[in-house]
């Protein structure tokens, strides 16, 4: 009987096929491995990942496989790039839609949040990534690097339009501020993924709060506050 892990990277697969059906034939296999990939690289670990077992799971030959990466390397290159991607539609884009300043900020630290809390149980590139290539220089190293810059890089201009629009005062350390909400969230990976403890999640939201405290203004003091209140009110049921 196949093990759930392997039945859960199989599912990916399937999935990848029938959504990426327009696509040409290459593209469309290409599209499929890659997603058993990531999803089998977000249980085992960049370094976990197997062309052979990726040829099992996907019905494919070995040769086939590495027809369309090239190397073990180039695949979890790939994959890297992959759930990059992911990442921006889930977290990123969706704030955008959100106006820029305190708003967008939250709901960017968020939703970062609820896509730890969505991976918990599969784990997350960047952090394991982190884990396996962090004393190892070479290209996957430099992708997953380059990536976790990148999220940096957004984060960190959130934080900066929260503070020009007058939500933060005007010497808000931001660097400072970026760095102790990726704290945040990795101690609520670290605590939830591994001590199971079932409270780290609301902890994390309490953090976010606490940090922003020192670094708010009067006006991004109300809107936070609004913002509070408006979530936590009950929704009134349909007539």
């Amino acid at each position: 009987m196949a093990s759930r892990p392997a039945e859960l990277v199989r599912s990916a697969a399937s999935a990848a096929a029938r959504s990426l059906a327009p696509l040409q034939k290459g593209q469309q296999t290409r599209a499929v491995i890659l997603a058993a990939a990531l999803a089998q690289a977000s249980r085992t670990g960049l370094e976990g990942l197997s062309i052979g077992a990726l040829a099992d799971i996907t019905g494919m030959s070995k040769s086939g496989v590495f027809a369309h990466f090239g190397s073990r390397e180039e695949l979890q290159i790939a994959v890297v790039g992959e759930y990059h991607a992911r990442f921006e539609q889930e977290v990123f884009f969706p704030a955008l839609r959100h106006p820029r300043g305190l708003q967008r900020l939250r709901v960017l630290f968020e939703r970062w949040l609820r896509q730890v809390s969505v991976e918990l149980e599969s784990g997350c590139i960047y952090i394991s990534g982190a884990v396996e290539f962090d004393d190892r220089p070479g290209p996957v190293r430099d992708a997953l690097v380059t990536m976790v810059k990148a999220w940096h890089a957004a984060l960190q201009k959130a934080i900066e339009l929260a503070r020009d629009e007058g939500h933060l005062v005007v010497d808000t350390d931001v660097e400072q501020l970026l760095f102790e909400l990726h704290g945040l969230v990795l101690s609520l990976h670290h605590d939830a993924r591994f001590l199971r403890s079932s409270g780290a999640l609301e902890r994390a939201h309490r953090g976010f709060e606490r940090v922003l405290q020192s670094s708010l203004t009067p006006l991004g003091a109300e809107l936070y506050r609004t913002a509070t209140m408006t979530r936590s009110r009950p929704r009134r049921k349909a007539p």
